[in-house]
């Protein structure tokens, strides 16, 4: 039987704890703080796939934190967003190569077409079939803008 991610986070958070590793065991409490919030806030309990949108979330956060502090010259603090970003990136499933990329958009953009889309509403079409596929496995703000290059030539 595998485990969820939360029985995951949870035991690597003990693991944290005992190795006395205080920069992942802040990261890992982070996400599990907010794994917790959105339990309370919808009353229900997550599974694998919102607790993956989740991270995609505090994944994006660091990204966009990253930059940031990059442009303010703040370089110790992009450098500790950077290692949360190395931690959270390990609960995402594995990446998907620019080839499978390439063909999930080619794909949608076929299948967008072939119902009919045109004009914005292909664009929101298209976006919405490669998510379901890529959900967790891309960085969506970049496939967006590949979407968009190949609609607009």
């Amino acid at each position: 039987m595998s485990q969820t991610l939360k029985t995951r986070l949870a035991e690597d958070i003990k693991t944290a704890m005992r190795a006395r590793d205080s920069g992942r065991l802040e990261t890992l409490r982070f996400l599990q703080a907010a794994i917790k919030q959105r339990e309370v806030d919808e009353r229900t309990e997550l599974g694998d796939t919102e607790v993956t949108s989740i991270i995609e979330k505090q994944v994006k956060q660091r990204r966009e934190s990253i930059q940031a502090f990059e442009s303010a010259g703040r370089t110790e603090s992009a450098e500790k967003e950077k290692s949360e970003l190395l931690i959270l990136q390990e609960y995402l499933p594995q990446q998907a190569d620019s080839a499978e990329v390439d063909a999930v958009i080619a794909d949608a953009i076929t299948q967008a077409q072939s119902e009919g889309a045109q004009g914005p509403a292909l664009m929101g079409k298209v976006m919405g079939l490669v998510k379901a596929k890529l959900a967790g496995r891309a960085d969506m703000s970049q496939v967006s803008a590949q979407v968009k290059q190949k609609l607009n030539p």
